[in-house]
């Protein structure tokens, strides 16, 4: 193979090695991320009186939130939730703000490592979005005293996002806490 030594080819290298960076140093800063590679909804369903660009903005933040969920990455979670992030129904022994998705998906994925979120639907309406999720995997932890045997875990969710210049501030949530008691063993049917 012949080596390029063409002098046009070295500001080409050095372009795009600084567009690198600087898409990595976005990230890495909280900026807008590519809606690519993020967790594709099922369903949008969008008042159409919104403005396009918040309208838009609040879905990338949900998002962005579910692919936390999905993945694990609070580099997601981070990028998603304004700094005064709120939880509105607080569960029992989770830290406010930010800190409370970060520890639940830590604590939840010792249980089930490979769990997985799917967006079913999402509703915008206003300065809200509300989430159909669908969570799935395989419990292979530890869950309190309790160890997996590599049992499906499958189970549904319900958010309402309050969504402010891109950001999620407000999040009230519901999940299907009782099929997951059973599944994990927890509870019997």
């Amino acid at each position: 193979m012949k080596q390029m030594t063409s002098t046009k080819a070295k500001p080409a290298v050095a372009v795009a090695i600084a567009l690198l960076a600087a898409s990595a140093g976005f990230l890495a800063f909280g900026q807008a991320v590519s809606d690519d590679g993020l967790p594709q909804p099922k369903l949008v369903i969008m008042d159409k009186s919104l403005p396009a660009d918040p309208a838009q903005k609040s879905v990338h933040a949900a998002r962005l939130f579910y692919a936390f969920w999905n993945a694990g990455d609070p580099q997601f979670a981070k990028l998603a939730l304004a700094t005064n992030f709120t939880d509105r129904t607080l569960p029992k022994g989770r830290p406010q703000g930010v800190d409370g998705p970060l520890f639940a998906s830590r604590n939840f994925r010792q249980a089930v490592p490979d769990l997985r979120c799917d967006i079913e639907q999402l509703i915008v309406a206003g300065d809200r979005v509300v989430a159909h999720l669908h969570f799935w995997g395989h419990f292979n932890g530890a869950f309190g005293q309790k160890q997996g045997a590599g049992q499906a875990v499958d189970f549904i969710a319900t958010d309402i996002l309050r969504v402010q210049d891109g950001r999620i501030t407000d999040n009230w949530h519901i999940e299907d806490n009782l099929t997951l008691m059973q599944q994990l063993g927890i509870v019997q049917p």
